[in-house]
């Protein structure tokens, strides 16, 4: 004979009682969460919103306070556990087709080498002002090659790709309330004026020196029109006017992994530059010389006749090209004249040369600035804000002999 055992009211296993949801907070599991309705800015509706992994009762509380009040302002925003890095990569993904390819690739190298690396894991609504200014002092001591001090212009970009970044999470992606970047202290920066690194004796010095060189015109060019080394390696001959004289920017060369790619001007404008005498005779005698290397190669000249500076056999000249020989046609200035020695300069330094020869000769800002390209002469002023200084002071001179004879 069998007995069936039966479990008294006592002995029966207890179900577990459902969380209590109490004032908007509960306890799920080990954590603690809030809801709270918010209204769905397209349709009106009021909908419940889930917000878990709070550690304590207070934590949530906290929270659901301050989402609340966020709510009544139309200022709340969904939790998201996107991270900074992720979020950086749609972003520049997003912008591709916007920005120019040689600023593209800026941003791309400044968010791998600078950001990613340091705040990249940090959950993006979790990011905060004090971190980013952790970032930059960071890289400012030890961001550079070797955990060297980064340049404080490179800091300088970093802030304002991550700047850019955040604002569109503010205002398109609405997935941050505010920009922390926004009050992030960026280091001060010294300003660094560009001065005139040779006389116009030491121009002309270091012009005899390249003379002889194949690419002489286009280091000529560059001292007396001011253009960047992009907007000069872009020049067609459909550009150059020698009967005005003048020739007309429209875009400009840069290298992007290695590869010559062309866009537009720095601001996106084309712009005319006129030349003086001296240059219309240099151009001349460099187109000629050109004609006379297409005659010799023959079916072999691979450039048509379209690009002012091209190499021996017609390609488009390689941006990185002058930039490597200036040092070099220095270095032998400087062997050929052991008493005339010429400082280093860069390739760009020309173009600083002829804005403060220009400006120290009393010619208009905002002329100077149509030459440079500048989009507003309120940037040559910022730039070349010593020479503007160095002309205020002998103003009163000027004024003097102007009016007593």
């Amino acid at each position: 004979m069998t007995r069936t055992l039966v479990a008294t009211p006592d002995e029966r296993p207890r179900k577990k009682k459902p969380p209590k949801l109490r004032d908007g907070v509960m306890k799920r599991g080990t954590t603690w969460s809030y809801v709270i309705r918010v209204k769905d800015p397209e349709t009106g509706e009021s909908r419940p919103r889930w917000v878990s992994g709070f550690a304590t009762e207070d934590d949530a509380k906290a929270a659901r306070d301050e989402a609340r009040v966020k709510a009544r302002r139309g200022e709340y925003i969904d939790r998201n556990t996107i991270t900074v890095a992720d979020y950086l990569a749609e972003w520049i993904e997003g912008h591709a087709v916007e920005i120019k390819p040689h600023t593209l690739k800026g941003y791309r190298d400044m968010i791998r080498l600078y950001i990613n690396p340091r705040i990249g894991t940090v959950r993006l609504q979790a990011l905060r002002a004090s971190a980013i200014t952790k970032l930059y002092r960071e890289l400012l001591t030890s961001g550079g090659r070797k955990s060297g001090p980064l340049a404080p212009n490179t800091v300088k970009h970093v802030h304002i790709v991550l700047r850019k970044a955040l604002t569109d999470a503010v205002l398109v992606d609405e997935l941050l309330p505010h920009n922390p970047a926004e009050r992030a202290k960026l280091p001060r920066v010294q300003a660094t004026e560009p001065g005139m690194v040779w006389t116009p004796v030491q121009l002309r010095a270091f012009l005899d020196t390249a003379r002889d060189h194949r690419l002489f015109a286009f280091f000529h060019l560059a001292a007396y029109t001011g253009a960047r080394r992009g907007e000069l390696l872009n020049l067609r001959w459909t550009d150059v006017d020698l009967d005005k004289p003048q020739i007309h920017i429209t875009g400009s060369a840069a290298v992007i992994d290695r590869q010559r790619v062309e866009g537009t001007t720095k601001s996106g404008r084309s712009r005319v530059v006129s030349l003086d005498a001296g240059t219309v005779k240099i151009l001349k005698a460099h187109r000629a010389r050109q004609d006379e290397d297409r005659l010799k190669l023959g079916e072999s000249w691979k450039g048509g006749n379209a690009y002012v500076f091209t190499t021996g056999w017609g390609d488009p000249i390689f941006p990185d090209t002058p930039s490597s020989l200036m040092p070099k046609l220095v270095e032998a200035h400087n062997q050929q004249n052991p008493r005339g020695q010429l400082p280093h300069a860069r390739l760009h330094d020309l173009r600083h040369i002829h804005a403060t020869t220009l400006l120290l000769a009393g010619v208009p800002v905002h002329v100077v600035a149509a030459r440079l390209g500048h989009a507003d002469p309120a940037i040559t002023l910022r730039v070349y804000a010593h020479v503007i200084h160095e002309q205020a002071a002998t103003a009163a001179d000027v004024f003097a002999k102007a009016v007593n004879g």
